[in-house]
């Protein structure tokens, strides 16, 4: 099983960035099953229906999403519509949504999941998922032996954490939410191939994505402004993945892919 995760969408930029770089993608990689992170893709921050939708048309087989995932009302009122869309597992039960599922990959199943960490986050507050995810685990390992786990958090600590905890009872658990790809990707003794953070798709020159400029004035003024989307430099970024038949992987590869830069933005 060979599986492409596209590291998360920051706006415009970031869908942008996606569908430029696919062709190339494929050129280069030849995946069973494609994975995007969408968590920013609307505004820098959650997702609209609108752009879930064409994010799914471009080819990602699932869409994760992680605390920005109830930011856009469109969205969460139709999270029973979109199946292919996945918000945090380890949320309260009566939340929107699905955080688990197993799909179909050629004449495979692979199993995927969103955990979201506990450190860092105000908006949103989440169960523990190192007491949600040894159930989560058996339950998709009974259907399929791939299984990936996207673990939207902000401390490494704890992501390092998970890592070890989940080490020999899931295929990879690829770190997401701080936008910046880190250069730890490992195999674990168990077969499980982790990674801190596999970055953004959107602007490379940038502050998580967003504008330079409006960051440094939200530091020195304390107003927060997320409407400044930045465009320099676009990027794709992300990590591509062989499983054997066991479901233990035998490879993991960070990917950069820059794409050309748009005009009249």
């Amino acid at each position: 099983m060979k599986i492409l995760y596209v590291a998360e969408l920051v706006g415009k930029a970031g869908v942008y960035s996606f569908k430029k770089a696919l062709s190339r993608l494929k050129n280069r990689y030849h995946w069973d099953f494609l994975i995007v992170c969408a968590d920013g893709a609307t505004g820098g921050n959650g997702l609209g229906r609108t752009h879930a939708a064409y994010i799914h048309k471009l080819g990602a087989n699932v869409i994760t999403l992680g605390e920005c995932c109830f930011y856009k009302k469109d969205l969460t009122e139709n999270l029973e519509k979109t199946p292919y869309v996945l918000r945090p597992e380890n949320l309260n039960p009566d939340a929107p949504g699905i955080g688990a599922k197993i799909f179909r990959a050629g004449s495979e199943k692979i199993g995927v999941t969103v955990l979201l960490g506990q450190n860092g986050f105000t908006r949103l507050h989440a169960n523990s998922p190192f007491m949600v995810f040894p159930s989560l685990l058996e339950r998709l390992r009974q259907e399929t032996p791939y299984v990936i786990v996207d673990f939207h958090a902000q401390a490494s600590g704890e992501k390092k954490t998970l890592f070890h905890a989940a080490d020999g009872r899931c295929s990879a658990v690829i770190g997401s939410h701080t936008r910046v790809q880190t250069a730890d990707e490992t195999i674990l003794p168990g077969g499980t191939a982790v990674i801190s953070d596999a970055g953004r798709t959107g602007s490379s020159e940038s502050v998580g994505g967003c504008d330079i400029n409006s960051r440094v004035q939200e530091y020195l003024t304390g107003i927060p402004d997320w409407t400044k989307e930045a465009w320099e430099a676009p990027q794709l970024q992300g990590v591509y993945l062989e499983l054997d038949k066991n479901g233990k992987a035998l490879s993991i590869e960070r990917v950069r892919i820059t794409v050309e830069a748009a005009v009249n933005v």
